[in-house]
């Protein structure tokens, strides 16, 4: 119990005193932003702070703070601790730099950050990689609130899976071709206002119940016999920091920042916007992690179960029947408005690296026509069976933290060139490049994942040290070869 106190006060204490520091080193100021400086009432539109704070909370919280901990929570308590640890000193500086970057940038989105300050060969293979990676991410984000909505309220023989997935996917593509004041600007509020409201009365009630049962939160022997461990292929490195993703940190968060980059009215915003809402998501996954803790130290068989099922359990356990329905619907529209602007961020990326303006409907269809036929042969091929949907999520996942990893590297060369202090994002950056670069050596069919190298745990290990080893040392010359290049032009 006290492992997940502590950690929300890590949570707090680091939004107070760590976003500081790291602000600091940004230091934002008066200058004009993108919403201003180009606005074209379609994608650069200033919109209020708090409406921009509650966008990209929608934006970056997906279901990985609530599906993901419900998941990571199997690790055990050290959960409580790495979440906010995590968040504090990685995710959120993660999130406020690039997002600060794309400010800087003229709202540039992520391929375009990777190209300027980690070169055009990086640029290359990132480029083809992240698109790849909006594409699984939004269908990942189709197929999810579109189960949730067949398990939660079909009735009997009805299968409303594929009507769900087509109303879904009708509703991003308008969310896509649409101005962002007009449906997202619009929408995102009410529902970001759900999400809160419905995670901190889940909160009000753990409290209340710890009080009557202050072991609640303590591993039962249950919960021990099922708990993830190494001996059952679940090593807490690499595959917590897999799992886990939007908790901790998480890549796809970068791809989304540029979107309220362009809306917002002052730099000084930045502070609450990107950084605090990643603190704000981190809370959020603190509570469902409890939550679930609680659950499964009561019923461990749950373990071995659905985690969908586990969230309507806790949904209800703590808020009652009808509020737990209401809490479950909350979270069918978290994953919808995660999906809806991975979709938009495609469009305004591919739009970037191909030149192509966005000022007329026509020219977003038009980009926007084989996005959909690609998706839609990805919800097929996810759904031809319950394994094709596991590998999905799971290079979903290992390609998030390959986004984070790359863009604490570019955030690294934009602090270097600024003649600021590097090691905010150079230290988690390695970290993240050497969990991705171990999961993909360890991971295999035999270790229970997708396909990988195989290696024993052990090696993977000593292999990803030295690859991270050489990371750093390409890194520190791009830093010094783009300084040259970029110093007299980067304010």
């Amino acid at each position: 119990m006290l492992l997940f106190f502590d950690g929300l006060l890590i949570l707090l204490a680091g939004y107070l005193l760590y976003g500081k520091v790291i602000q600091r080193l940004v230091m934002p100021d008066r200058r004009e932003t993108p919403a201003i400086r180009h606005h074209d009432g379609v994608d650069y539109v200033v919109l209020p702070k708090w409406k921009n704070m509650l966008i990209q909370l929608l934006n970056i919280a997906g279901v990985g703070p609530v599906i993901g901990v419900i998941l990571g929570i199997k690790f055990g308590e050290i959960v409580f601790f790495i979440i906010p640890i995590g968040n504090v000193i990685g995710g959120a500086v993660h999130d406020y730099i690039s997002g600060m970057m794309s400010i800087r940038n003229d709202g540039a989105n992520l391929p375009t950050l990777i190209k300027k300050y980690l070169g055009k060969g990086y640029y290359g293979i990132f480029g083809v990689f992240m698109t790849l990676l909006l594409l699984l991410v939004v269908a990942v984000f189709i197929n999810i609130p579109a189960g949730l909505v067949n398990t939660s309220i079909k009735d009997g023989s009805l299968d409303l899976f594929w009507p769900a997935v087509v109303v879904i996917f009708i509703y991003y593509i308008c969310a896509t071709l649409f101005p962002v004041d007009k449906i997202i600007g619009k929408i995102y509020p009410v529902f970001g206002a759900v999400l809160l409201i419905s995670s901190f009365a889940i909160l009000g009630s753990l409290i209340f119940c710890l009080f009557k049962n202050p072991e609640m939160l303590t591993m039962s022997e249950g919960f021990r016999e099922n708990m993830f461990t190494a001996a059952n292929n679940h090593p807490v490195i690499p595959l917590l920091f897999v799992t886990i993703a939007c908790g901790i940190i998480s890549g796809f968060h970068a791809t989304q920042s540029p979107i309220v980059a362009r809306t917002m009215r002052s730099e000084k915003e930045g502070l609450d916007t990107y950084y605090g809402m990643m603190i704000a998501e981190g809370v959020i996954a603190m509570i469902w992690a409890a939550g679930a803790m609680a659950v499964y130290n009561a019923n461990p068989a749950l373990m071995l179960g659905k985690e969908v099922v586990t969230l309507r359990i806790i949904a209800e356990r703590f808020l009652g029947q009808w509020w737990g329905q209401l809490t479950v619907i909350g979270v069918i529209i978290l994953a919808i408005t995660s999906g809806d602007t991975a979709m938009r961020s495609l469009r305004l990326s591919l739009a970037e690296m191909f030149k192509i303006n966005q000022r007329k409907i026509t020219s977003r269809l038009l980009l926007c026509l084989p996005l959909i036929v690609v998706i839609s042969g990805l919800l097929w091929w996810s759904n031809q069976n319950a394994k094709t949907f596991g590998y999905l999520w799971n290079y979903f996942a290992w390609g998030n933290q390959v986004l984070a990893a790359s863009t604490l590297l570019a955030c690294t060369v934009w602090l270097y060139i600024r003649k600021k202090n590097i090691f905010y994002t150079l230290l988690p950056g390695m970290f993240m490049s050497f969990i991705v670069i171990c999961f993909i050596f360890w991971t295999s069919r035999e270790h229970g994942g997708p396909y990988g190298l195989g290696f024993s745990l052990r090696d993977a290990i000593i292999v990803s040290l030295l690859c991270v080893a050489a990371l750093t040392f390409w890194l520190i010359k791009r830093c010094r070869k783009a300084a040259v290049k970029l110093g007299d032009r980067e304010k």
